[in-house]
């Protein structure tokens, strides 16, 4: 390997320094999973490597300052190219660093969510952080933009503010740790008739505020239903919602989850609002049954039986609740129950006639089930495969100095072809 001799001006690459510059290289390799910023944050830590100018001029960075004059210059706001309008939430003073980020307690696809206390407020939250590379990268900045949505809903989770870096987005939530539905499901395999009515009542009348505000949930799943520390069911991840759809208006984005997928989103017809009365009866039925209404372990098959598999249902159900799924799970949207008057139908339909309404939206029915969770630190309800895994350095710091906000960009495209980058998805 050939050196070049540094300018007389420049400090000398010898052996000993040029063998540190290659252990930081190796060690990124090896530890590639660490994510950009972390390689970044290493690099710029590194006093001879910063200020090498073979380094400088890979890198594009402007000479590292004192430590005292990083924390009191800000760094410059992300190019419009990176900003992203987060709407009525947005938070411009917000940062990283005002949370203290304890666990993570979900995964998704562009990221993921973290238990975190604020600094100041020593309040409790989810935080949502999703990687704007990768959004980017499967094109659903629209999608994810629904999260932006300040809804208020008793069973809909709040969003309390959002914020931004040069390449994540923070959604700053409720903290909810009764556990997922999906995750007491699979304990129980399968709930008693009123406590099934429960959470569908509760769920319907979250959907039916959504539909009333021209919005399609369009992602209905025991995953995305929590249960609050009382027992009470929440919603949560808009990140599929659909706005600005009227009464008689229809989409035809082709999304949501297999097993909850309606026929006519299968068919790639245009849909409207029934959809997630659809999904409203697959999760019931799952609740009653322990599997969705069609489910298969071929996807194949189980998109045919979407499409042309009588609804079959086991006797062990009252006749009232039958009719419920009868009505919910009609493949033609035109006859299904709510097509007419949304969630009026739903409401008043016999299964639920034992429902207060008024006491149910105001909390006043006692939920059958107590998760009896302890406090904010007690995340019994959580799956160990979240929990379990290391909060990523990389979640609470930003880009707080100059230096590396100017190569953060540079560097994340310099290194996209790399054999050893780490996928998108990873970099948290």
């Amino acid at each position: 390997m050939t050196v070049k001799a540094a300018e007389a001006s420049g400090p000398t690459l010898t052996y000993s320094k040029m063998r540190g510059m290659v252990a930081i290289l190796i060690a990124f390799m090896k530890q590639r999973r660490m994510g950009l910023n972390d390689f970044i944050q290493k690099i710029a830590t590194n006093s001879y490597a910063c200020k090498h100018p073979e380094v400088q001029s890979i890198l594009k960075i402007s000479q590292p300052q004192e430590p005292e004059l990083m924390n009191a210059n800000p760094s410059p706001p992300p190019s419009p190219s990176q900003q992203i309008n987060l709407g009525p939430s947005s938070n411009p003073h917000a940062k990283p660093s005002d949370f203290h980020f304890l666990k993570v307690i979900g995964k998704g696809s562009f990221g993921k969510v973290l238990l975190a206390r604020h600094k100041a407020e020593e309040q409790f939250y989810a935080v949502k952080v999703l990687q704007k590379k990768a959004i980017l990268k499967k094109k659903e900045e629209k999608h994810i933009m629904s999260e932006r949505n300040n809804v208020k809903h008793p069973f809909l989770v709040g969003l309390h503010f959002s914020f931004q870096t040069a390449d994540k987005l923070y959604f700053v939530l409720d903290y909810i740790n009764g556990g997922e539905l999906f995750y007491h499901l699979q304990r129980e395999r399968c709930f008693l008739e009123p406590r099934a009515r429960f959470y569908a009542a509760e769920i319907a009348s979250a959907l039916g505020y959504l539909h009333s505000l021209n919005i399609v949930y369009r992602d209905l799943k025991p995953e995305n239903i929590l249960l609050d520390s009382q027992g009470h069911i929440v919603l949560t991840d808009f990140g599929l919602c659909k706005e600005n759809i009227e009464h008689n208006g229809t989409t035809s984005t082709f999304c949501g989850t297999p097993e909850y997928l309606a026929p006519e989103v299968l068919h790639k017809q245009p849909y409207d609002r029934t959809v997630d009365w659809w999904c409203l009866g697959a999760v019931l039925y799952e609740m009653l049954y322990g599997l969705p209404p069609f489910y298969s372990r071929n996807t194949a098959e189980m998109y045919d039986n979407i499409l042309n598999k009588p609804l079959q249902l086991k006797p062990n159900i009252t006749n009232s609740a039958r009719h419920l799924l009868e009505g919910l799970l009609q493949k033609d949207r035109t006859k299904r129950l709510g097509a007419k008057e949304d969630f009026m139908e739903i409401k008043n339909h016999i299964f639920f006639s034992p429902i207060n309404w008024d006491d149910l939206i105001n909390k006043k029915i006692t939920p059958p089930f107590n998760p009896n969770v302890s406090g904010p630190s007690d995340l019994r309800h959580f799956d160990p495969e979240f929990t379990e895994e290391p909060v990523p350095n990389s979640i609470g710091q930003s880009p707080d100095s100059i230096l590396i906000t100017a190569s953060v960009k540079e560097a994340a495209e310099a290194f996209l072809g790399f054999s050893y980058a780490p996928p998108v998805d990873s970099f948290l």
